[in-house]
């Protein structure tokens, strides 16, 4: 019998998108996780951390919040996820889960110097990515969604960086064998993206952009999504070992 996924649940979507259920949902879905193959606890809500055995691997989702405001629950979720990736247990980030990993690992957090990335980007790869378990024999540069302000603007120590796009030169991170972050969101659709793109539309005009035309630029992003559906596939070939 197959360990389930513990999805560790650090915010909402935009309150227009909460009607397709939160990010947990959107994770389990887009992983291909039957509905007993993953458990989510909502940190953000204070819910406690589990015990880390009896779990295949951990994916953490995206929030609203800000890694660098230091929330109570965010730095025990750092700790407990710094103790885990030490330990070797699977880890994989999602937006804010990939900067609070890059936080947990000593890395650095803060606004993105290029502002708001968002829509559907292009994810270039590095060279060295073609050997990496999750991005191997993926195009050199394929769409992705993403939605952020804030970025890692400096990886933990002996992290391996795999992505870059126009706006943001961490988009990917390996750390050790087994702990990943993807500032990307792998789990959007393009209807979830164009459904954001919508909700920022007054902030997106503020900054001098066009909302209906970056959601008419969203279009679907396969290869992003392979990237998670790689990683629940490693992490049970880690734990068959």
């Amino acid at each position: 019998m197959n360990l389930p996924f513990l999805i560790l649940e650090t915010g909402q979507p935009v309150a227009s998108m909460r009607r397709h259920r939160g990010f947990p949902h959107w994770i389990r879905v887009a992983a291909g996780l039957a509905r007993d193959e993953a458990v989510a606890v909502n940190v953000e809500a204070g819910d406690p951390l589990p015990r880390r055995d009896g779990f295949a691997g951990v994916l953490i989702t995206g929030s609203g919040a800000m890694v660098t405001d230091r929330a109570d629950w965010s730095e025990r979720s750092a700790d407990w996820l710094r103790e885990a990736a030490h330990d070797g247990l699977p880890l994989f980030g999602i937006c804010y889960g990939h900067q609070l990993l890059a936080h947990a690992l000593g890395g650095e957090v803060g606004d993105n110097p290029a502002g708001r990335e968002m829509g559907t980007v292009h994810v270039e790869l590095h060279p060295h990515a073609g050997a990496d378990p999750l991005f191997a024999g993926l195009p050199p540069r394929f769409p992705a969604q993403a939605t952020h302000l804030q970025t890692v603007l400096r990886p933990p120590e002996g992290a391996t960086v795999l992505a870059r796009s126009a706006q943001d030169d961490c988009h990917a991170f390996r750390w050790g064998e087994r702990v990943w972050g993807v500032q990307f969101h792998p789990e959007f659709s393009a209807a979830h993206m164009r459904g954001y793109v919508r909700a920022r539309r007054e902030a997106l005009q503020r900054e001098g952009r066009c909302a209906k035309a970056l959601a008419r630029e969203v279009s679907a992003a396969p290869h992003a999504r392979r990237v998670l559906r790689r990683f629940v596939r490693h992490a049970r070939a880690l734990h068959a070992r």
